[in-house]
């Protein structure tokens, strides 16, 4: 298995001190988050590894990885950074945000799912948002489910009072038809979509979010996995001191 990670990204909003320097960059504890993931992913048998990288490319200096450099990285967001990389969105593969932090026991379980499309969710999202003052809980990428667990909305700050909530991680997980579903249906939507998508403004503009509520809209089944772990989206400096206090 193969194994993406989306680190093209600009990273606003962490700080202007750290303005220059990749999120995925970033240190905790010493030790980068890119490295961090790297090693999980080397724990659970994943060794061919490729990040997609935007500014400051040159920056990266990781060994044994394949880069992909997204030189449209100011034109489109997370789904078209992706599909800088569809060359090797392809066979059995594992697609992870840059700029979370986690266990190795977060993804054997996504590991452990036989599905084509699956994505890594918690039902206990909301305990990581206590006292947290510059990363609001109104910004988590949450995923509605039924009471049979299907996916029926995935977006920011849903509220229901009688649905599941849970909260994606950033991890997906494609077995060799899903990553064929999911290129071909971004094609197709490429030739044919005009205007808004979903909650983008444009296709150009979507979010991964956005392509897995257009698979889940069109028929496409999405088996969200609840995992249970250690875990920590790093968008703030406040966000990097609480996953040093995790991860010491």
């Amino acid at each position: 298995m193969n194994a993406i990670i989306i680190a093209a990204g600009s990273g606003k909003r962490i700080s202007d001190d750290v303005k220059n320097i990749p999120k995925s960059l970033l240190q905790i504890n010493g030790k980068s988050l890119l490295s961090y993931q790297i090693d999980v992913l080397n724990q659970v048998g994943i060794n061919d590894i490729i990040v997609i990288v935007g500014p400051n490319s040159e920056k990266f200096d990781v060994k044994n990885i394949k880069y992909v450099k997204d030189h449209k990285h100011s034109e489109h967001d997370i789904l078209g950074s992706l599909m800088e990389a569809r060359d090797f969105l392809k066979n059995e593969i594992l697609v992870l945000y840059s700029d979370i932090i986690f266990e190795s026991k977060i993804v054997k379980q996504i590991l452990t799912s036989k599905k084509e499309i699956s994505i890594a969710v918690d039902s206990n999202w909301r305990d990581k948002y206590i006292g947290r003052t510059s990363h609001t809980l109104t910004e988590a990428e949450n995923v509605l489910t039924d009471e049979k667990n299907h996916i029926v909305r995935i977006k920011k700050n849903i509220s229901s009072n009688e649905q599941k909530i849970s909260e994606f991680l950033g991890i997906v997980k494609f077995s060799s038809v899903g990553s064929d579903i999911f290129v071909n249906k971004y094609d197709e939507l490429m030739k044919n979509n005009i205007g808004g998508f979903h909650e983008a403004p444009s296709l150009l503009k979507a979010y991964l979010t956005d392509m897995i509520q257009e698979l889940v809209d069109s028929g496409i089944h999405v088996e969200p996995i609840f995992i249970s772990g250690k875990w920590y989206e790093i968008d703030t400096l406040e966000d990097l001191r609480n996953a040093e206090k995790l991860f010491s």
